[in-house]
C-alpha cells in the first residue's frame, strides 16, 4: 500500500509531533527544501518531536511500502532528504543542545543546525569541530565527516563523537558507542545515514574562547599562481592549531572590502588559530602576512561571527551543485588548472575551496572510522550556487569541466558532504568511490545486519549484498 491509500493510517499515528499532508495549509512550506535544483513531491511529511515519532514513521513507511527520506535541519546538497511519493521524516523540531560544564560533553539532537550547536556551546567556552556555515545540519554533517576551522587541531566531527542514539530500520531504539554495538558505531562515523536515524549525538567538546585569532589574506587574479605556490610551500610546516583554507570567490557587494576588489574574483587564504595564545597565532601566519596581500583582515574574531561568514553564499531558494576530490601536491598542472578555472563561473555565489588537512585529521588510523583518505593533504570543493533555473546547465557544466580537469591530479575518493545531486547511476559510483575497498566490504556487512532491505537508501548509499 502506498500513496493516497496510506493517508488515513498516517493521519491516525499517535505522535508528539504531526503529520503534514498535501492538503494541509502549510504543506508548501513544509515540503520546501533548500536546494531548489530538486523538487520532489512526497506523500507526507512527519515532523518528529521525539525519538518515538521517528520510530513510528519508520514502521509506517515499511508497513505501507513508502520510500523513506530523512531530513535533518540543513541544506542537503544532494537533494536526497525528500522523495517523490514517499514519507519524509523531518527532524527539525529535535534541535536541543546541552553541555556538561565539567566534562565538556555536548549533547545534540539530530535536527540541530551548526548555529544551534555553536550558540549552545560557546557560553561554556566549548565547541564541537564541525563545518563552516551556520545553516548546515549537524545530523547529516556528523555521520559523514565534518570538516571545518578546527579540523587540524581536533579532527573531524566524527573523531569527537562519543556515542549516538538512533532508530534502526526495525523501528528499534539503539545506543551505539565504543562499548555498545562498536561495529555499528564504527560505521556511523563516516556512513551513518545508511544504518538508521540519529536522534541524539554526544560529542567530546573542545576548549575554545569566544574570540579566536582568525583572518584572511586576499590576492588579485594576477597573483594567483605565485600565491598558490607559496601556499604549497607554507602549509606543510604549519602547527596543528592552525587550520587554513584557500578559497576563490567574488566579494559580495555589501562586504567591507576595497571598491577595486568588489565584483572581481580573488584568492583568499583564510585561517583560524585554535590555540588560546593569540600571539602564537600571529607568529604562525607571519610568513603569509609577509607576502603583502592586496587586502588583509586579521585579528581577534568572534567565534560565532567566523562560523557565519559563509552564510552569504547559501541564500534561501538557491540552486546548488558541488563536486569534490582529494589531492596531495600543487604541481604546475594543479596551479594552472586552479588559476584558469576558478572564478570563471560567473555566479557571485559560487566559490572554490581548498581545505588544508593533516594535523589531528591525519593522525587517525585509516580503519578507525568509516572515513577514508586520512593521509590526504588537501580537499578541493568546487561549490556552485546560483538562483536562476535557466542557468542550471551552464553552472553544472562548468563545475563538471573544472572537476574533470583537476581529476587527473586527484588521489581518488570523495568527501560525502561535498557531493551534489546526481542521477542514480552516478550517485552509486560516487558512493562506492568514497570508501577504501576494505571499508566498503565492512560497511556492506553492517548494512546486511542493520538494514538488509535498504530502507535507508536515499543517501550516499551502501547497498546490502543482496542488492
Amino acid at each position: 500500500m502506498s500513496g493516497p491509500d496510506a493517508t488515513p493510517a498516517l493521519r491516525s499515528l499517535k505522535l508528539d509531533g504531526r503529520i503534514v499532508l498535501p492538503d494541509d495549509e502549510d504543506w508548501p512550506e513544509a515540503r520546501r527544501v533548500w536546494n531548489r535544483l530538486v523538487d520532489p513531491k512526497p506523500a507526507a511529511i512527519l515532523q518528529a518531536a521525539s525519538p518515538d515519532d521517528v520510530a513510528a514513521g519508520i514502521v509506517a513507511a515499511k508497513g505501507h511500502q513508502l520510500p523513506l527520506a530523512v531530513r535533518g535541519a540543513g541544506r542537503n546538497l544532494a537533494g536526497d532528504a525528500t522523495v517523490d511519493g514517499g514519507l519524509v521524516i523531518d527532524l527539525g523540531r529535535l534541535n536541543d543542545v546541552g553541555v556538561n560544564p565539567g566534562t565538556r560533553v555536548v549533547t545534540v539532537e539530530g535536527g540541530a543546525t551548526l548555529a544551534d550547536l555553536d550558540r549552545g556551546t560557546i557560553g561554556y567556552q566549548t565547541a564541537v569541530p564541525a563545518g563552516t556555515a551556520s545553516g548546515t545540519g549537524v545530523g547529516g554533517l556528523a555521520v559523514a565527516g565534518g570538516i571545518g576551522w578546527l579540523t587540524r587541531a581536533y579532527g573531524l566531527s566524527i573523531d569527537n563523537l562519543l556515542d549516538v542514539y538512533l532508530v534502526t530500520a526495525k523501528g528499534e531504539h539503539v545506543h551505539a558507542s565504543h562499548q555498545d554495538h562498536a561495529d555499528l558505531f564504527w560505521g556511523m562515523r563516516g556512513a551513518g545515514s545508511n544504518f538508521g536515524v540519529v536522534t541524539r549525538f554526544e560529542f567530546q567538546g573542545v576548549p575554545i574562547r569566544p574570540e579566536v585569532y582568525a583572518g584572511a589574506a586576499w590576492f588579485t587574479q594576477r597573483r594567483w599562481r605565485d600565491t598558490l605556490r607559496f601556499y604549497a610551500e607554507w602549509t606543510p610546516g604549519l602547527p596543528d592549531q592552525l587550520t587554513t583554507m584557500a578559497r576563490f570567490l567574488v566579494p559580495m557587494a555589501h562586504w567591507d572590502v576595497p571598491d577595486e576588489l568588489k565584483g572581481q574574483p580573488v584568492l583568499s587564504i583564510g585561517w583560524c588559530w585554535a590555540g588560546t595564545d593569540m600571539s602564537r597565532g600571529e607568529d604562525a601566519v607571519h610568513e603569509l602576512l609577509g607576502t603583502e596581500p592586496d587586502h588583509l583582515v586579521a585579528g581577534p574574531t568572534n567565534w560565532l561571527d567566523l562560523q557565519t561568514r559563509n552564510d552569504d553564499f547559501f541564500p534561501v531558494n538557491a540552486r546548488a551543485y558541488f563536486k569534490s576530490l582529494y589531492f596531495d601536491e600543487f604541481s604546475d598542472d594543479v596551479v594552472a588548472t586552479l588559476s584558469d578555472h576558478a572564478g570563471t563561473d560567473g555566479s557571485p555565489l559560487t566559490a572554490t575551496e581548498i581545505h588544508h588537512l593533516g594535523g589531528a585529521f591525519g593522525r587517525v588510523e585509516e580503519d578507525a572510522t568509516a572515513f577514508g583518505n586520512r593521509d590526504a593533504r588537501y580537499l578541493l570543493n568546487i561549490r556552485g550556487t546560483w538562483m536562476d533555473p535557466a542557468e542550471d546547465a551552464r553552472h553544472i557544466s562548468w563545475i563538471r569541466d573544472f572537476w574533470s580537469a583537476m581529476e587527473r591530479n586527484a588521489r581518488g575518493g570523495h568527501y560525502a558532504n561535498f557531493l551534489g545531486h546526481e542521477d542514480e547511476r552516478e550517485a552509486r559510483v560516487q558512493a562506492r568511490a568514497s570508501y577504501p575497498p576494505a571499508t566498503w566490504e565492512r560497511l556492506v556487512a553492517l548494512k546486511d545486519e542493520w538494514d538488509p532491505l535498504n530502507l535507508f537508501r536515499l543517501n550516499r548509499n551502501v547497498p546490502p549484498s543482496r542488492l
